[in-house]
């Protein structure tokens, strides 16, 4: 399994950028823009109250949704029955355009 870090994802995007238009964009800069989109994005879902949808069109969807408090989950361990509070969790959902690039590869 190959690992993509942000820093790949900069390159990636500045090869994008750099392809598509006449102006050069250069790495360092890329990183900065793509830091500011994570950092927003992380801002947006952990100010959710309680629950907020990011859509992002042609890629997915981004949600938090809350969960329901389990009054008799049980650790596999021990087997002792504990309590476990209601919580929020994030879900991710791709797009169609997305899916249909993954079924593609696979094909």
């Amino acid at each position: 399994m190959n690992t993509v870090t942000k820093k790949d994802v900069a390159k990636r995007t500045a090869q994008e950028f750099n392809d598509n238009s006449e102006d050069m964009v250069k790495i360092h800069t890329a990183e900065k823009f793509v830091d500011a989109v994570f950092s927003a994005l992380r801002k947006i879902l952990s100010e959710a109250d309680p629950e907020v949808r990011i859509e992002i069109r042609d890629f997915g969807v981004f949600e938090v949704k809350k969960t329901k408090p389990k009054p008799k989950a049980r650790n596999p361990r021990t087997g002792e029955i504990i309590y476990v509070p209601a919580r929020r969790k994030t879900h991710f959902k791709a797009g169609k355009i997305l899916k249909d690039a993954l079924k593609k590869d696979t094909d």
